[in-house]
């Protein structure tokens, strides 16, 4: 899995939109550290960029009429299974939260979803 290029989360289909809720719910949990050649980028940066990453996913759930568990909204929660965060620190981020994340990746993201039959317009 992958995190997608933030900028085409409002336009992720519905499975690829909860499917990202999960990989993020996964990574913020036990996942954490776990390497994954797709997402290891994710571990050079504080947890709380993925979780201010999440929370995009998040919100996007909710416009689009999901519930989402009150839980995951608090920096600190790591899901059921892992230990939560003492207070974890916050960061400052940029846009994009992730430097990874550039115009080559937005286009390799946008390439990725043509392949399997899914055409974005930004």
């Amino acid at each position: 899995m992958r995190l997608w290029h933030e900028k085409i989360i409002p336009l992720l289909p519905r499975n690829q939109l909860l499917g990202q809720h999960r990989e993020c719910c996964a990574l913020r949990g036990n996942g954490w550290g776990k390497k994954h050649k797709t997402v290891d980028y994710v571990f050079l940066y504080s947890p709380y960029h993925l979780f201010i990453y999440h929370l995009l996913v998040m919100d996007e759930m909710v416009k689009r009429g999901f519930k989402v568990s009150i839980e995951w909204k608090d920096k600190n929660y790591r899901g059921k299974k892992a230990e939560s965060y003492n207070n974890l620190e916050e960061k400052i981020t940029d846009t994009p939260i992730y430097k990874e994340h550039n115009n080559e990746y937005l286009i390799e993201c946008i390439e990725n979803l043509r392949k399997k039959g899914i055409k974005l317009k930004l």
